[in-house]
């Protein structure tokens, strides 16, 4: 699936979180000043995934006085989305994209290397929507360590 660039509108959508309410990318918008931070990871409760959940929580305050919401996708079902927010105290939503539809429309989803071997899944991305939900910035392919940290160095929001 082609991937997102700077300037692309993002595809909308509505998933369940992880209590199985239904929240929409234009929703997020809407309550939040310039834009939301959507990320995709492949499963909860992974060290990766945890730790980069965890830096998103720790950093979640830096972000809303900035203006963003964050909110975090994979295909894992509601119920483990609820275990893995409870478990780490992830006061954001987590979305549950258990087909993948979301992930391929975003880029999100496809072919990745794995320890030397090919497979196809979540490939772990990061899209800034703006306030107009156009892409203002796309990372696909992203290390759980640090990526906090240097996504927001690249949208200036450094504390």
């Amino acid at each position: 699936m082609p991937q997102l660039s700077v300037g692309d509108t993002a595809p909308d959508f509505t998933l369940p979180d992880q209590s199985g309410t239904p929240v929409s990318l234009t929703a997020l918008r809407a309550g939040a000043e310039h834009g939301v931070v959507v990320y995709f990871y492949p499963r909860a409760g992974t060290p990766g995934c945890t730790k980069e959940a965890c830096d998103f929580r720790d950093s979640l305050e830096g972000w809303k006085r900035a203006g963003y919401a964050v909110v975090g996708i994979s295909p894992d079902p509601p119920a483990a989305q609820a275990r893995f927010a409870d478990k780490q105290s992830l006061p954001f939503p987590l979305l549950s994209d258990p087909d993948h539809a979301v992930m391929e429309a975003w880029g999100a989803w496809g072919q990745k290397k794995n320890y030397g071997r090919t497979t196809t899944g979540v490939i772990r991305s990061t899209v800034v929507v703006d306030s107009d939900g156009d892409v203002a910035l796309a990372r696909y392919n992203v290390r759980a360590t640090g990526h906090v940290d240097r996504l927001r160095r690249a949208l200036g929001l450094d504390d």
